[in-house]
């Protein structure tokens, strides 16, 4: 359970309005006005700090109940704006579309592709096959991973098969457009990764006690170490 020790606001608040807040397309000021007709007076800009504080924590808790990937991995990498300016969200789901990880970058580089690629495979274990698009930094990346290894793996570059991933950016975007624009490269990593510990939730891709018979909202809280609020 996270500790929520000095919060002005009952824990079951927080939480609510965290979880509308990743998983449908809102604003913090709509949530705002959702909760002032609930009989609730809190600021968006309160939300806001619960968000950056607590969503990195809530996800890096659903990681230890994340079920297995598949080994065909489908990379590729869409935009998001921080401070008026585009940053690089890395990401990438297997063949059936399960999501495999993410990495928010201020660069769209090399470097940054073995990065991601390195955070991939320390919690989701070695692929077998990656598909990605003709990127030649995504490329260099692997191939950087590839010089270490005694079995290579393998990389595919045909554009269809990454159509999948490509829909899959869909339903993140989908989520953050009503945002705007992310205030700091802080706060758009943290929301990320809550709105991809959602997105991975509807996919079913969690293995927590009784999660199957859970709902989504049921499984957040349950995350967090709290029963569903009434």
């Amino acid at each position: 359970m996270f500790n929520f020790k000095g919060m002005r606001f009952p824990i079951d608040v927080i939480l609510v309005c965290i979880r509308w807040y990743v998983a449908y397309p809102l604003s913090y000021r709509h949530l705002e006005e959702i909760m002032e007709e609930r009989g609730v007076s809190v600021d968006h800009s309160s939300i806001n700090r619960w968000a950056i504080r607590f969503l990195p924590l809530i996800e890096k808790m659903a990681r230890k109940h994340k079920r297995p990937v598949g080994g065909s991995w489908r990379m590729d990498e869409t935009y998001i704006k921080v401070k008026g300016v585009w940053k690089f969200l890395y990401r990438a789901v297997d063949k059936q579309g399960k999501t495999v990880d993410f990495l928010l970058t201020a660069k769209r580089d090399m470097a940054a592709a073995k990065r991601f690629f390195d955070k991939a495979m320390g919690a989701n274990g070695d692929p077998d096959t990656v598909a990605m698009d003709k990127s030649g930094a995504n490329k260099a990346a692997i191939d950087a991973i590839n010089s270490g290894r005694d079995v290579p793996i393998l990389v595919r570059q045909v554009k269809y098969l990454n159509n999948i991933v490509e829909q899959d950016h869909r339903a993140i975007k989908r989520v953050t457009r009503p945002m705007l624009n992310f205030k700091s490269f802080r706060a758009a990593g943290s929301v990320l990764a809550g709105v991809e510990l959602m997105h991975m939730m509807r996919k079913g891709q969690f293995a927590n006690d009784g999660a199957d018979e859970m709902s989504f909202a049921d499984q957040f809280y349950a995350l967090a170490g709290m029963v569903r609020p009434i």
